[in-house]
């Protein structure tokens, strides 16, 4: 029996051609302008070593299936991942991004066979998680890889940045590694190819997820139940406004006309520090006035039995205290849905200042930003009195850390940067870890963990 299933991997696995994509380390940059992501020509360098990589793996997978069962199977698959990293770290960052998306969108990306842990498992917003570990919005800005991205493993998915009109974003170069503090700094600037488009690939999406759900599961069987609207696995989709907008309510309002029947959940991004005057957004008049409208707009449409999405905001971790203090005002007056924190931050803690990448303008991400992110989400928990769902995202690496996000306020986590530095096999490390935590301390469940720092 084990033979006959490893047997069948292998033979997956030729067929799709699967390979990692470990990703390549841009917050917030576009993938090509088709519906199907194109590798670029420049990328002839990245194409012949992902071909190795991959021959590689399948004569390697060749010796191995044989003597496995399927679960052993599929964590060796995620292990192998980690040989095709040191490729993409000889590419340009954006140019590796872009190959990352092509990859996750072809299948070419290990499938996550093996159930998550139980302890992991969570209700939010009457939606159900199989686990609470998922990709922030900037890998997939575009909705291109989303089937893949799930696929991997992710609790859920969040695609976006989206605006109304298709912008190019900021010149080039606009992405710089600092690989020893393992972090990076974008402006890129919310280069989206527009709402039409990414609506054409999510409804396309939407479509076959149902149809295989439906078609792999009864109504009775309660694996049907989890994940979002079109089957298992979350999706989020996250607005941007327009560089040269004028109006900011009236696109953050047309992404919510356009978008939010496929998505499971809305992020209003109003933190981004690379769009000019986008940050002024947080303010307490500001957004609530903004808040308001999309609020509006949402539910002045028509749903179904499941009710609109929930809504929320996404908030800078470069905020004072009065800030904080507005924000959370008008979050629990509002009934907001959510709040993410934190995106980018313009500051440069140590020990990122002594590194001569940081003068490049934009926003850092990955550890460094971690203290100061959990610093601003154990406040926000605090000052909403945990009524509110927060996710905890910056600087994410290891179970341990989404567990003291958890234990700061998070009820859900977000990583991007350790995840473009260690690649799909960084998934299934984090939960496994994140399960230990839980259990080495006495929690039964998520929800039993979340703000215990703040008690």
């Amino acid at each position: 029996m084990a033979i006959r299933t490893a047997g069948k991997l292998f033979k997956d696995l030729c067929r799709q051609r699967v390979i990692s994509a470990s990703i390549g380390p841009s917050r917030h940059c576009s993938s090509a302008a088709t519906s199907t992501p194109k590798i670029p020509h420049s990328s002839k360098k990245g194409r012949r070593l992902l071909t190795g990589a991959t021959i590689g793996l399948i004569i390697a997978g060749g010796a191995y299936v044989s003597t496995v069962d399927e679960a052993t199977f599929c964590g060796w698959l995620f292990s192998a991942t980690k040989l095709v990293n040191p490729f993409f770290a000889l590419l340009d960052a954006e140019k590796a991004h872009t190959l990352a998306v092509a990859a996750a969108s072809r299948g070419w990306v290990p499938k996550e066979k093996r159930p998550d842990p139980p302890v992991l498992g969570l209700d939010v917003w009457g939606r159900k998680f199989s686990n609470p570990v998922g990709l922030s919005a900037g890998f997939d800005k575009n909705a291109e890889a989303v089937e893949g991205l799930l696929g991997m493993g992710f609790g859920f998915v969040e695609v976006g940045s989206v605006t109304p009109v298709p912008q190019e974003g900021n010149t080039k170069p606009r992405i710089f590694r600092l690989r020893q503090e393992g972090a990076v700094i974008n402006r890129c600037g919310f280069n989206s190819e527009g709402i039409v488009a990414v609506a054409k690939r999510l409804g396309a999406q939407h479509g076959k997820r149902k149809l295989e759900t439906s078609s792999t599961s009864s109504p009775s069987n309660e694996e049907a139940k989890h994940g979002g609207k079109a089957g298992p696995g979350i999706l989020g989709v996250n607005l941007g406004k327009n560089k040269l907008s004028e109006d900011a309510a009236a696109d953050y309002v047309q992404g919510v006309h356009t978008l939010s029947q496929y998505a499971d959940y809305l992020v209003i991004n109003v933190s981004s520090p690379n769009t000019p005057g986008l940050r002024m957004l947080q303010g307490r008049k500001q957004l609530k006035d903004l808040v308001k409208r999309v609020q509006a707009a949402r539910d002045e449409m028509q749903w179904g039995e499941e009710g609109p999405p929930p809504l929320l905001v996404k908030i800078a971790p470069d905020l004072s205290k009065e800030d904080l203090e507005d924000i959370a005002a008008v979050a629990v007056a509002l009934r907001l849905d959510g709040l993410i924190i934190s995106n980018t931050t313009i500051s440069r803690p140590d020990p990122v200042d002594k590194n001569s990448v940081s003068s490049e303008a934009g926003g850092l991400s990955g550890k460094p930003l971690f203290e100061l992110s959990n610093n601003i989400l154990k406040d926000m928990y605090m000052l909403t009195r945990g009524k509110i769902p927060l996710i905890g995202c910056g600087g994410i690496s290891s179970g341990e850390d989404a567990y003291k996000k958890i234990r700061a306020g998070a009820t859900l986590v977000q990583l991007y940067t350790a995840f473009a530095y260690g690649g799909p096999a960084l998934i299934p490390q984090i939960k496994a870890e994140l399960a230990e935590c839980l259990q080495r301390d006495g929690f039964k469940s998520i929800h039993e963990a979340v703000g215990a720092d703040c008690r």
